[in-house]
């Protein structure tokens, strides 16, 4: 069984984000190649190619799993063909088995597999690496259920039960990662201060990936409107998130993203 310590690739990975979507919240339908940017983050140095077909911002239209499919097999296939590992992001178990079939290695799912019944059973069967990601609710009604009193301690233990659950039907823990859902009904005040706490994670003793890329605290915090320049506060909130304990970075602006994390593990070597 495969386990996120088979990486050969020294700590922290970087995992490109590829959207294949025309209305994900910072970059929907950039990619009109999206085979030439998977490639293209791979040579800038991406550990790892994240590949979405459905968009999952507040109050996103729900997409078909069919349809779901045609964007992102055509492109898991290619990029897994040239030796690239792809992650899946989906929360549609017919998706994934699709996209496990076409040479994708890692389900990412924002739902932490409690969206669609089948599939816990779908990663258990493949034996694949996962990402549990927290979140409350959908993408459509997440904003009602953002109220926290501790949020790092109701985050950890949120996404505890989520991997007993995983673990429950068959999934090895050291295929488990845990995706702490920075913007996922969460305020931005509570994704800074979940930032700020993210060590509390590691309690549960499982590789912490960080996805602060771009998100809208980081808009906050810099005063940048527009997501697509938030490149520098993204990184910034990324250095962050590794010197509290995150092994994997998921990224818009890879190449960028690279070389700060070169310097930080540079710099901790040197320690």
């Amino acid at each position: 069984m495969p386990s996120w310590s088979d990486f050969k690739a020294p700590r922290p990975l970087v995992m490109g984000i590829l959207n294949v979507t025309p209305d994900s919240f910072s970059d929907g339908g950039r990619h009109t190649d999206p085979i030439a940017a998977g490639l293209a983050m791979a040579e800038a140095g991406a550990d790892i190619i994240d590949v979405g077909g459905e968009s999952t911002r507040p109050g996103s239209t729900p997409l078909a799993s069919d349809d779901e499919i045609a964007r992102v097999v055509p492109v898991v296939t290619a990029l897994a063909q040239a030796g690239l590992v792809i992650s899946l992001d989906t929360r549609h178990a017919a998706t994934m088995r699709a996209g496990l079939a076409a040479g994708a290695r890692i389900i990412n799912d924002i739902s932490a597999l409690s969206f669609d019944p089948d599939s816990a059973a779908v990663v258990a069967e493949a034996g694949c690496l996962l990402v549990l990601m927290h979140m409350r609710g959908t993408p459509q009604t997440m904003r009602d259920y953002s109220e926290y009193t501790d949020i790092a301690a109701e985050v950890t233990g949120e996404l505890a039960e989520r991997v007993a659950v995983a673990e429950a039907c068959g999934i090895g823990r050291g295929c488990i990662a845990i995706d702490p859902g920075f913007g996922f009904a969460k305020r931005a005040p509570d994704s800074v201060t979940l930032l700020r706490r993210l060590d509390a994670l590691l309690d549960l003793g499982l590789p912490i990936l960080a996805g602060v890329s771009r998100k809208g605290f980081i808009g906050r915090l810099s005063g940048e409107t527009n997501p697509a320049f938030r490149a520098p506060g993204s990184i910034a909130a990324a250095l962050w998130a590794l010197h509290k304990g995150a092994e994997i970075l998921r990224v818009h602006d890879v190449p960028e993203t690279v070389q700060a994390v070169r310097v930080w593990r540079a710099l901790q070597e040197l320690g």
